[in-house]
């Protein structure tokens, strides 16, 4: 584990937070994801999750069988579906000791000065008393760019450039960047070099794909902050990344 104190934010997409046929929650993951950065949180860093899943969290309650296609039963998923989302995260991190604080975000509210300062306020009075992870949505159910392009991979370096964080760790059902030969690439330097490896790959209940976490990588790194895509289904990669090991790829900052 790194010995400097970091701020980090970690981006975790729906296809690690739902069930293998992507119809409501994996406790479990959610479990051990809570339990990986709780132990970062006792180590004395600071972090902030930005998290999917609500669409996923809403299938089986309202019965239906796959993701739908029709933007207002999407936003019907989310409206359900949040709720049960952070209550599974509530009691995840009540085992750790920890409890959690919700935001739920629009790019506009980004892009607004003052709920800039005031969403970026809130987070830092939230990390400085020690004991409360917030976690970060969308508010899916009055906004639609995530929903329908992102899986909340910009949002996630937004929020990293908003916190001034030390670091982006994207966690996604695959293990990083790969090449053409279905190799991981284990650092990005320049972005033009790998443009052409990136494929618009979407699973079952995720909306982004490689593009844009690749996106959201380069608008990071332009700000100084480090990014690391890495598989979020495999126990022990956040320790790794943060100690500074080669996992998944990475992005060095400029």
């Amino acid at each position: 584990m790194a010995k400097r104190s970091q701020r980090i934010v970690l981006k975790f997409g729906s296809g690690i937070l739902s069930t293998a046929q992507g119809i409501g929650l994996s406790r479990r993951q959610i479990a051990r994801l809570a339990r990986e950065v709780g132990a970062l949180v006792r180590a004395g860093h600071q972090c902030v999750i930005v998290s999917s899943g609500a669409v996923a969290a809403g299938l089986a309650t309202l019965g239906l069988a796959a993701r739908p296609k029709q933007l207002a039963a999407k936003q019907a998923c989310a409206a359900v579906g949040q709720s049960q989302l952070m209550h599974a995260y509530a009691s995840a991190f009540a085992r750790e000791g920890l409890a959690v604080a919700q935001l739920l975000l629009t790019h506009n509210d980004l892009d607004s000065r003052t709920r800039h300062l005031n969403a970026r306020n809130t987070l830092g009075h939230l990390l400085d008393r020690g004991t409360v992870v917030p976690i970060i949505n969308e508010n899916d159910s009055v906004a639609v760019e995530e929903l329908n392009f992102g899986d909340n991979d910009r949002l996630s370096a937004e929020v990293a450039i908003m916190v001034g964080a030390d670091l982006l760790i994207i966690l996604t059902s695959v293990d990083g960047l790969q090449d053409a030969a279905g190799r991981t690439v284990p650092v990005v330097r320049d972005f033009s070099q790998v443009a052409g490896l990136v494929r618009a790959d979407k699973g079952r209940v995720s909306t982004g794909g490689m593009v844009t976490k690749l996106q959201a990588a380069q608008l990071a790194v332009k700000a100084g902050i480090p990014v690391s895509i890495a598989s979020g289904r495999k126990a022990g990669l956040v320790y790794a990344i943060v100690a500074g090991k080669r996992v998944g790829t990475h992005f060095p900052a400029k």
